[in-house]
Formats: C-alpha cells, sequence, structure tokens
C-alpha cells in the first residue's frame, strides 16, 4: 500500500491531481481509519496511470468515467479511433506547417543570393487553378483557400502571380492567377499548364520601405530589357511575378519578388 505522497512522487502527478481523479471517482483508494490516510493498492495506481493516459489524449472528465463505467470493449475501441483520426489530421497540418518553414528558409537563402542579380532559370510547371482580378481583391481570396495547401488561419500568396505581357513600349496585359505546383507537364490534368524551360530571373525589392510603396514596373522594364540586349536574349513578351517574402524595416513592409521572363 502506498501514500499520496508517494503515488504522486513516482507517477510525476500532483496531489491535487488524485483528489481530484477521487472527487471525479476515477480512483478509489482506501482510507485509512484511524488517521483518514488514503491507501493506494496496486489497482489504484492502474486507475491513476490509465487515467493520465486518457488526459493526455485530451478526453474529458466525462468521456473517461463513461469508459470507467462502460463493459463494452468496443466502446473504448470507438473512443481511440476518434482520437486517433484527430491526431492524424493534426500530424498532417504540422507537416504542413514544417513544409511552409522550409520553403520560406529557401526563400530567405534564395532572395540574399538573388537579390539584384539575374540568372538563366526554368521555370517549373504549374497548373492554373483560377484567375482573381488583382493581390487586392480580398473577397476573391476563396479561390487560393480552396485550391491550395490549407493552413487553418493563414491565407498566403505563394500560389498567387502576376502575369504581364508587354512589348518594348509598354505593359500591354496585367492579370491575376492563382497556381499549384506539378511535377511534370507528361501527367494528364484538366485545365493550362504553364512551363518555359529558359527565363530570366530575378528577386526584386519593392515596399514601402524602400520605394513608399510606388509602382516599379519601368524600373524592372528597363532592367529586363537591358540584360536582354546586353546579353541577345529574345524576350517571349511574358512575365510572371511571385511575393516571396514581406520583411519590415521599423514597422514599414520591404516586400520580396521573384519574376520569370522566358526567352526563346
Amino acid at each position: 500500500m502506498y501514500t499520496i505522497g508517494q503515488v504522486a512522487g513516482f507517477l510525476g502527478v500532483s496531489r491535487d491531481t488524485l483528489k481530484y481523479y477521487e472527487e471525479k471517482g476515477l480512483v478509489q483508494p482506501k482510507h485509512d481509519e484511524t488517521n483518514g490516510y488514503r491507501k493506494y493498492n496496486q489497482f489504484d495506481i492502474h486507475d491513476v496511470i490509465t487515467t493520465n493516459f486518457y488526459r493526455e489524449l485530451d478526453l474529458e472528465i466525462k468521456r473517461i468515467q463513461e469508459i470507467k463505467n462502460s463493459n463494452e470493449m468496443d466502446d473504448l475501441k470507438h473512443v481511440l479511433e476518434e482520437k486517433e483520426a484527430e491526431i492524424l489530421k493534426e500530424l498532417a497540418y504540422k507537416k504542413l506547417l514544417l513544409k511552409k518553414i522550409k520553403s520560406v528558409k529557401e526563400d530567405c537563402v534564395k532572395i540574399r543570393e538573388q537579390l539584384g542579380k539575374y540568372t538563366i532559370k526554368e521555370m517549373k510547371p504549374l497548373k492554373v487553378e483560377g484567375e482573381l482580378s488583382d493581390y487586392t481583391a480580398y473577397n476573391e481570396y476563396e479561390i487560393i483557400r480552396n485550391n491550395t495547401e490549407k493552413m487553418k488561419k493563414a491565407v498566403t500568396l505563394t500560389s498567387a502571380r502576376r502575369v504581364i505581357h508587354f512589348d518594348s513600349d509598354e505593359i500591354k496585359m496585367d492579370k491575376f492567377i492563382v497556381v499549384s505546383k506539378l511535377d511534370d507537364t507528361a501527367q494528364n490534368h484538366n485545365g493550362e499548364v504553364l512551363a518555359h524551360p529558359k527565363c530570366i530571373y530575378m528577386v526584386l525589392e519593392n515596399g514601402r520601405a524602400v520605394n513608399g510603396g510606388k509602382n516599379i514596373d519601368d524600373e524592372v522594364g528597363e532592367k529586363l530589357f537591358e540584360i536582354a540586349r546586353e546579353n541577345g536574349y529574345e524576350l517571349l513578351g511574358i512575365g510572371y511575378i511571385n511575393i516571396l517574402l514581406t520583411t519590415y524595416v521599423e514597422g514599414i513592409e520591404r516586400v520580396f519578388l521573384e519574376m520569370y521572363c522566358p526567352i526563346k
């Protein structure tokens, strides 16, 4: 037989927790008639261990009481299956969070290495899921939530692309699309798939901390044509711009973008 203090010590629970379990009928140690002290036998200790397990599963006390008072093994099996499904769902979400963290870390490296430079790079296949009228058309963001990997609270714009069509004089068309990544273009997919083997790739900086939020299209266009002219690249007159990351300088946004401009 063990005292409440001993049980609390070797099971790592507080005396108050053990008293609470007793109050709820989850453990019923005998009380010494001479001094009123609780005496826990091996079965009482099993009750505490089992109750702790159920509490670790975030089962409510009422549910634990139901399990304890049920004679059906299937009742316990059903409860465990429910918790298993919840945990698997949470694990899937945590994996998504880890994937997002990895992606943002990679974007940080990309910004550090590519900002202010350019390279020739493939734009990997993207499936077009829909179209937005603008990044600021927040009432249209349902298409982002429905067609991309979901976060519980956050709407991320990594799946949105600004698409510009241009010539040497001006931007001819400007639209915003929602995309999802594909492994390759050989798969059978319904809808439009974008893929370009050779692009001028640049990381750009925008935002109020940099330029007060003014339009940088002309500046970017001049840089793009300069690169093409100096290297003999023939632009296809289209560009895809993606928001990589937003950071802050004294509370004012620095927005980093990546741009793919296909060439022949």
